[in-house]
């Protein structure tokens, strides 16, 4: 399978596993004109969020605030962390996150890096975020709770957010979706959800796209297993009658 260069690479959530991410950076091998994008929550679940932060700075690769980002910056920047919202975090993986520094103190310039994180991207034809949008709010009017905390209301669109933009997002494991099985990625109208579940023992799943490429590469946490697939075989695509069904049953 013949390859594009000046690839553009979007990868999912890492949540703190840098040998799986070290894994699937090998397999990728990114070349120096390759551009390298992650959607948010480097960090909390699992062991090594420090060493995360850390790979995706010092490279340079563009990333975008996650919730779990977005959590950490909300207790840690406030004047009282003893909250119930330091506990919603610390229950969500962010004790290991402490855990994965030294002395357990995170470095002002992680947080000062973190700060920095957008919450989208536009790259013309793909627009990138966390979560996804709001689909009854124009974007100049939403915030990073819409862009990295939105669910069930953006998935279940039945017209794309954008004409001519491709959202691709995490956030929610693809196996939640109806019909999904682990490892697949998830599409609907006018998005694409490429969060495998990288640290749940159901899946164990990274995933990188090559969007240029229409190529899936992945890595198995826990089985240290790779593969690589064509963006067709590895997608399925579910409709908005199928969310607003789940949506209806959550809430019954």
């Amino acid at each position: 399978m013949s390859e594009t260069s000046q690839r553009r690479i979007v990868i999912g959530d890492v949540h703190g596993h840098y040998e799986g991410l070290m894994t699937l950076m090998e397999a990728i091998a990114p070349a120096s004109d390759d551009q390298v994008y992650f959607l948010g929550d480097l960090i909390d679940r699992g062991p090594q969020s420090s060493h995360v932060i850390d790979f995706v700075k010092q490279n340079n690769y563009a990333c975008l605030l996650g919730n779990h980002e977005q959590m950490l910056l909300n207790i840690l920047t406030s004047e009282n962390m003893a909250t119930p919202a330091m506990q919603a975090w610390l229950y969500s993986g962010g004790q290991a996150t402490i855990a994965s520094y030294a002395e357990a103190t995170i470095p002002v310039e992680h947080l000062d890096w973190l700060k920095t994180l957008p919450t989208y991207l536009d790259l013309g034809d793909i627009w990138l975020t966390h979560a996804g949008v709001d689909p009854h709010l124009p974007l100049a009017k939403q915030t990073a709770e819409q862009f990295c905390w939105i669910r069930d209301e953006f998935h279940s669109i039945e017209q794309p957010f954008f004409a001519d933009k491709l959202i691709i997002i995490g956030h929610t494991i693809t196996f939640t979706f109806p019909g999904v099985t682990p490892g697949k990625l998830v599409q609907g109208q006018g998005w694409l959800d490429i969060d495998t579940g990288a640290y749940h023992p159901r899946s164990g799943w990274l995933t990188a796209l090559d969007t240029t490429n229409n190529l899936i590469y992945q890595v198995n946490i826990f089985k240290n297993r790779l593969r690589t697939l064509p963006l067709a075989e590895g997608v399925i695509t579910v409709e908005p009658s199928q969310i607003a069904a789940r949506r209806h049953k959550q809430r019954a």
